[in-house]
Parts: structure tokens; sequence; C-alpha cells
């Protein structure tokens, strides 16, 4: 069943760790299988407090997810994300695939 990482950027206080964040986050994904549904593109809060954009990351199953987030390399980039802003993040199942 496939899993999805969400992750929804509240606010930010410092671009240059985002910067880093982003090269560090890219290199995190190899040797995982993310498939990028949405990443930063254009969205309207329907309901609830406001963000400045967001990303999901689809996985073939929850372990899949977090082998993915616990990784050591997805562990050093999330470091640059907590000093350069404020996230949400989560993982939850979907639907099995008929």
């Amino acid at each position: 069943m496939p899993a999805y990482v969400v992750l929804t950027r509240e606010h930010t206080h410092d671009a240059q760790e985002m910067e880093r964040y982003g090269e560090k986050a890219k290199a995190a994904r190899e040797g995982h299988d993310p498939q990028p549904l949405a990443f930063y593109g254009d969205f309207e809060v329907l309901e609830g407090s406001a963000m400045e954009g967001a990303v999901i990351l689809r996985f073939s199953d929850m372990a899949a997810a977090r082998a993915w987030y616990q990784s050591p390399a997805y562990q050093e980039a999330r470091k640059h994300r907590f000093q350069g802003a404020d996230y949400r993040v989560f993982i939850v199942d979907g639907v099995q695939e008929a």
C-alpha cells in the first residue's frame, strides 16, 4: 500500500539554511523511491492556518517512507530545515490500489 510524506512549510527564517536543506534533501533521495506528487507549486489554503508551500512524496509503503526519513542523509539535511523554517511533516498510509 503506498504511503505519502507530506511537508508543509509554515514560515521561513533563514533562506540560506533552506538552500542547504534543498541541496542535501535532494541528495538524500538517492537509494530511496520517492515520487514527487507536489513540490512547492501553486496552492490555496481552504481551511486552517497560512503556509508558504508544500511537498508530497509518494513511497511504495510506510516502511520505505520511514527508511527515507530516518536515513542518515535525510537526518543531516533535516538539521538545516530546522534552522531555516518551521514545518509540519507527517506520513500517511494511502489507499490500496485496484
